[in-house]
């Protein structure tokens, strides 16, 4: 799934999530990685009844041992099962946007918002998986769209015939996985998920897939904003 590049689509969010886990300032001990991660988001956590909230909101990075201790005060909040790595962000996105959004947006590769109307229609129309969170934005212009981000699971794997023969598996010490996305995505049939119809790829969360059942729900109900690529399924 990818935005819509077409001259109509000028909507653009000059906004973020409210809070976030902080980077890694020092090199994680098993692999050396450092920093933080983009594209994990969940916009439907709150942490705001924390204790300790207030250091969600801090941008600077942090040690190895501080970083542990904050991503498990947020654990019990979070989707179960799903990673918490350093840079994961949470809460509403907050800002101001200007232009025209399609029933379906994309800011980035990894983000997706529908129109409510638009949720609301996929949603009667039987498509899985699609939680809505409020977005708290100011537009520019007086008539926009009520905008709702969607907190996405993870599922699904590359097939090892697209990964390189160096491919190392992701850290078990802090999750990092040295991985770019394959020229030619080639997905694994039996990772991929049959109760969910958009998701983000756990290998590699920068990408959003969509359920042939949700490409035919969006065309047949003329839903503007994306466009769809076919991947290869082995």
């Amino acid at each position: 799934m990818e935005r819509n590049l077409g001259p109509r689509y000028t909507g653009y969010l000059d906004a973020g999530h409210r809070w976030g886990l902080p980077g890694v300032k020092e090199k994680c001990p098993a692999c050396g990685a450092s920093g933080g991660v983009v594209g994990l988001h969940y916009p439907c956590v709150d942490v705001s009844g924390l204790p300790e909230s207030a250091k969600f909101d801090e941008a600077w990075p942090v040690s190895l041992a501080e970083f542990d201790r904050l991503r498990e005060l947020v654990r019990p909040l979070a989707p179960k099962g799903t990673p918490l790595e350093p840079g994961t962000s949470f809460g509403t996105v907050e800002g101001s946007a200007t232009g025209y959004f399609g029933q379906l947006y994309m800011q980035n590769p990894w983000t997706l918002f529908m129109r409510r109307e638009a949720l609301a229609r996929l949603q009667e129309a039987g498509i899985r998986g699609l939680l809505g969170c409020p977005i708290h934005v100011r537009f520019r212009q007086k008539s926009h769209p009520q905008l709702l981000e969607l907190q996405l699971e993870l599922h699904g794997l590359y097939h090892s015939d697209c990964l390189p023969p160096d491919f190392k598996p992701r850290c078990p010490t802090c999750g990092d996985e040295p991985l770019k996305r394959p020229e030619r995505m080639i997905l694994d049939a039996a990772s991929l998920p049959v109760d969910v119809d958009v998701f983000r790829l756990r290998q590699g969360w920068t990408n959003i897939l969509a359920s042939e059942r949700l490409v035919d729900a969006v065309h047949r109900l003329e839903l503007d904003g994306v466009v769809f690529q076919e991947l290869e399924i082995r």
